[in-house]
């Protein structure tokens, strides 16, 4: 989900730092990929604090969400990423430092917006 993008409104990408490493092309394949996961995998999202968030993973999922978030904080290190094993979910809590806020922040509109389209919103 980290894009150095500067034209973001054909794109909705603006949310992104420009400390982003993943080159431009791929930037919106990250984004498909992410939304994939949160539409057929998430079944809830939880916004812990300003800075965490919960997403309630299949647990069938486990292998490609540990990937996806392996593959980006490789390119924004700054996202925290933790998977625990909850009954028949997998906890996947997302971390950012306090200067990364509004990217948290988006990422958690994507995934609820995705999670209402298949799946309960966790509350």
């Amino acid at each position: 989900m980290c894009t150095s993008d500067t034209s973001p409104s054909s794109t909705g990408l603006d949310w992104v730092p420009a400390s982003c490493t993943l080159p431009t092309v791929e930037q919106p394949i990250r984004v498909a990929e992410f939304d994939d996961l949160f539409s057929s995998s998430v079944r809830g999202a939880e916004r812990i604090d300003a800075t965490t968030l919960r997403l309630d993973v299949a647990a069938d999922a486990e292998a490609r969400a540990r990937d996806l978030a392996s593959r980006e904080s490789t390119c924004c290190s700054f996202f925290g990423f933790d998977f625990a094993p909850v009954g028949d979910v997998v906890e996947m809590t997302v971390t950012v430092p306090a200067a990364h806020v509004a990217v948290l922040d988006a990422f958690a509109t994507r995934a609820t917006a995705a999670v209402g389209h298949g799946a309960r919103a966790a509350g």
